[in-house]
């Protein structure tokens, strides 16, 4: 779904910057470009709100993490 959203962004700024060039009358080409500027604050907000999902998990790097699964070594008078 991640990665519709990303082709979706593409297609509108690539629909913004042909706008200007397709000869609509200015009144069209001003609700158009406004139109397609809330779909595109939208879909990056639905995607801003992903990216915050996935970076909210807990972190953990098994190279940092305390094994305290060792049991005390007894000193060579201890043993018996």
């Amino acid at each position: 779904m991640h990665m519709y959203k990303a082709r979706i962004v593409l297609a509108l700024g690539t629909w913004l910057a042909i706008l200007p060039f397709l000869g609509f009358p200015y009144s069209w080409e001003v609700i158009l470009s406004g139109l397609t500027g809330l779909v595109l604050i939208g879909v990056s907000y639905l995607l801003y709100k992903d990216y915050k999902a996935t970076e909210d998990k807990e972190k953990t790097f098994d190279n940092f993490r305390e094994n305290n699964d060792f049991e005390e070594e007894k000193g060579p008078e201890e043993k018996i």
